[in-house]
């Protein structure tokens, strides 16, 4: 059985990716700019005070833009960062965008080691990327298991940040994924409870 739902993942990874390239830069950074906008809008984006953001890659929303936005309201901002001793990731604390940045394991952007780390259970926010998305609050990873494995360790909201082409009926899912509290696109804002399980 979960070699078959690998099976379905893998295949709806590529459809969505294959989706996703076909849209123009100009289109990605509008929807990117709905988003933050409609965060910020949201209960839990004003009532948290330590929120996880990530480094966006190609085909993943930017939510950068909402960095210096949070640390200028005086919220604790943090940014996942590569553990090799466990080969999972940490969250640490970052102040200055520029400064306190390198490029990481994967060409992904992450904080200096010498950023104070935060605990996971200490997160009132995480801001989780992943492929794809249901409205019940699956999330399709790019199948290494790191979100994951960070996301089972948080306490505090789990959100899910997705372009709309990124939406779909239903995620394929298997034990160890993680259901998460909302999902966000440039122009929605979804909150997922049991009661929507099919």
């Amino acid at each position: 059985m979960s070699s078959q739902i690998s099976i379905l993942k893998k295949t709806l990874r590529e459809e969505l990716r294959t989706q996703l390239a076909t849209l123009p830069p100009a289109d990605l950074e509008k929807a990117s700019r709905e988003a933050c906008e409609l965060l910020r809008g949201q209960n839990v984006w004003n009532q948290s005070n330590t929120i996880l953001f990530y480094a966006p890659i190609r085909g993943e929303l930017d939510i950068f833009q909402l960095i210096q936005y949070a640390l200028e309201s005086k919220k604790n901002v943090a940014l996942p960062a590569y553990l090799p001793e466990t080969g999972n990731y940490g969250a640490f604390q970052i102040r200055d965008l520029r400064r306190d940045c390198v490029s990481g394991k994967f060409g992904i952007l992450e904080p200096d080691k010498k950023c104070p780390r935060i605990e996971l259970n200490r997160l009132d926010l995480t801001l989780a990327p992943g492929v794809g998305f249901d409205a019940w609050g699956h999330r399709l990873g790019r199948g290494h298991g790191f979100y994951d494995r960070l996301l089972a360790q948080v306490s505090g909201v789990k959100c899910g940040v997705a372009f709309d082409q990124q939406m779909v009926d239903r995620i394929p899912t298997e034990t160890h994924d993680v259901t998460l509290n909302f999902i966000l696109t440039p122009t929605r804002w979804l909150a997922a409870t049991p009661a929507r399980q099919p």
